[in-house]
């Protein structure tokens, strides 16, 4: 892959968050701060940092963090492309000149990209293909960097150990890894959540999630480029790279489900899912339906669905069912016997922010890592069970080395993708009930 400017269409711009007063609050208790307590790296008020992956993720990301921090710079940035690079470099500039301080020789590109950019920075916001997640926190945490990484947090059970590792030896070293799964940072959510355990809607029944959308944003491919440009351009659309729609969508409604059942795992689930209607060659090799059946040790089954489909009906939701009532828990909302909603506004988004760099200047270290391996694990294992046709356990997904190739240390910028269009142009997918991928799947 060569490391020059490409001319790749506009990616996947950013969703653009307004600023809250809960933020506000936050950025007002930072400056209230003993200024003694602002000294970082021998002696400086700067903590600088560094952006690995320029998409529209990570370039609000970005933003969030130099929002976040009044001494705040961003020194360095890494993605496959140049071209995304300089995109993110000049929206982030126009809208906070006076906190961007990178150099033409501190944007860089290609797989290694994100090994100069742990060097140059203190900080290190981690949002580009999930796959590589495990390996850049693992990297950034060795070299002692505090870390933002978007979720998921890895798209195999081999990223998840990898990224156990890493959680625990941030929290030996007393540095910071704050997780995107912003529903924890939400005030809405957290008192919704508060209410359901203290018994507001009785005891809780099942649990329906939905993430029912239109597909990620698809290109035409453009004339000349590489297969694995490609897929890197387009890798929400590839397995290897993204991990498919349960970790990348779902992911932030299991999570909320998991935490509503007081932040445990699953003992089991079984999958359903395929492809309908997205099967042209510009949408990889993902499923475009996805329904998973989980159950909890209590008895509480969780019924989690998602689609990528254009034209359908489009819902997201989390809405948990009680022998009491009702909680909707993204409206903030009760109904049944203590009926109750939340008025507030927060932008969750900002806030663990916020948060992460209060954490880093009061020298209290903020460690996100047990909720964030455990919920990427929960839809790792539905879209193993959605690709086998198999029921999977959590003994099971815990337990297994399973990754799909290569290892994301081995990807390098020459390499042939792990998979390739066949003779009709299209991406082989998976077939349920023949695709094994964890030992105990029986094949068939």
């Amino acid at each position: 892959m060569k490391r020059t400017a490409s001319t790749i269409p506009t990616p996947v711009t950013r969703r653009d968050f307004l600023k809250t007063s809960a933020a506000a609050t936050a950025v007002g208790a930072l400056a209230a701060l003993d200024v003694s307590r602002f000294a970082h790296a021998a002696g400086s008020d700067i903590l600088k940092v560094g952006l690995i992956g320029c998409g529209g993720r990570n370039a609000g990301a970005g933003l969030q963090a130099l929002t976040a921090d009044p001494g705040a710079r961003l020194v360095a940035l890494s993605d496959i492309f140049q071209n995304r690079i300089q995109e993110t470099l000049n929206n982030i500039r126009a809208r906070k000149p006076e906190q961007v301080q990178v150099t033409p020789d501190h944007c860089f590109t290609g797989f290694d990209g994100y090994k100069q950019v742990v060097a140059a920075a203190d900080v290190v916001c981690i949002a580009n293909a999930a796959k590589f997640h495990p390996l850049h926190v693992k990297a950034a945490v060795e070299a002692g960097k505090h870390v933002f990484v978007e979720k998921p947090h890895g798209i195999d059970p081999y990223g998840i150990k990898m990224l156990r590792a890493a959680v625990a030896l941030a929290r030996e070293k007393k540095l910071s890894l704050v997780s995107g799964l912003q529903s924890r940072y939400h005030e809405g959510y957290v008192e919704t959540v508060k209410r359901i355990q203290e018994g507001a809607i009785g005891e809780i029944i099942a649990i329906e999630e939905k993430f029912l959308r239109a597909p990620y944003r698809v290109f035409p491919r453009p004339a000349g480029m590489s297969e694995l440009n490609w897929q890197c351009f387009t890798q929400y659309h590839f397995t290897w790279l993204s991990g498919d729609d349960v970790p990348q969508s779902l992911i932030h409604n299991l999570d909320r489900a998991s935490w509503v059942l007081g932040d445990t795992p699953p003992e089991k689930c079984q999958g359903l899912g395929g492809r309908s209607s997205m099967t042209d060659p510009i949408y990889g090799d993902v499923f475009d339906h996805h329904s998973v059946i989980y159950q909890w040790p209590n008895g509480v089954r969780v019924y989690a669905f998602c689609r990528t489909t254009s034209g359908c009906y489009d819902e997201n939701s989390s809405t948990v069912l009680g022998t009491k009532g009702r909680a909707h828990l993204m409206q903030s909302r009760i109904t049944g016997h203590t009926p109750w909603r939340w008025q507030g506004q927060c932008d969750p988004y900002q806030v663990e922010h916020d948060r992460l760099f209060a954490a880093i200047r009061a020298g209290q270290p903020l460690n996100n890592g047990d909720y964030m391996c455990r919920s990427s694990l929960i839809t790792i294992m539905g879209q193993l069970s959605c690709y086998t046709g198999q029921e999977v356990t959590w003994e099971a997904v815990e337990t297994s080395d399973f990754f799909f190739p290569p290892k994301p240390e081995d990807c390098r910028d020459d390499m042939t993708p792990p998979t390739r269009p066949g003779p009709d142009g299209c991406y082989p997918t998976p077939i349920p009930g023949r695709t094994r991928l964890l030992e105990e799947v029986p094949a068939r």
